[in-house]
């Protein structure tokens, strides 16, 4: 298998176990388990827990920003198709979407240092949308879509629907 082949496979077997056991109590030597390599294996790619980890956030944050970059819609129904875009991606890569937006809890310096970069550039590149179409307001708009996106997530992690933006009204 090519490198790059076996260096997304660590990736995506990392997802899921950092998904399923959280940071703190996943190893590289789970993670070396899932994909069927030696642990030596894993730091051939990644030096340490947290780079790996940190690799993880930024495939998700690039994942992110190109769905929400790429999105085209009149400005009346932008923010509405920005939003379907981000729930079709939590349908299609919904352990690294979840993680990566719950991964402001993490406190090690310098995975918060990581997804502060993140959260900056998801940030920037919904702000630049807002501003192309025309939205009033696009800092205000772009905060509070991220805030729904957060609020999202938690509903979809709390298994409590009602708790989501887009849950049918009460």
């Amino acid at each position: 298998m090519p490198k790059d082949d076996r260096k997304q496979q660590i990736l995506e077997a990392a997802v899921a176990v950092f998904a399923k056991q959280g940071y703190y109590k996943t190893t590289t030597a789970h993670i070396a388990k899932e994909v069927g390599v030696t642990q030596p294996y894993v730091f051939h790619f990644f030096k340490s827990k947290e780079e790996l980890f940190i690799a993880v956030l930024q495939q998700s944050i690039i994942r992110i920003a190109d769905v929400f970059g790429r999105v085209e819609a009149p400005p009346e129904q932008l923010i509405d198709t920005m939003g379907k875009a981000f729930f079709n991606l939590l349908a299609t890569h919904r352990d690294e979407t979840l993680l990566s937006m719950q991964s402001f809890t993490t406190a090690e310096p310098v995975i918060r240092e990581a997804v502060q970069e993140g959260f900056a550039h998801i940030y920037r590149v919904v702000k630049g949308k807002f501003i192309q179409s025309g939205l009033p307001d696009p800092g205000f708009q772009a905060k509070s879509f991220i805030g729904l996106g957060l609020a999202s997530v938690m509903a979809e992690v709390l298994e409590l629907q009602e708790l989501s933006p887009y849950c049918e009204k009460d």
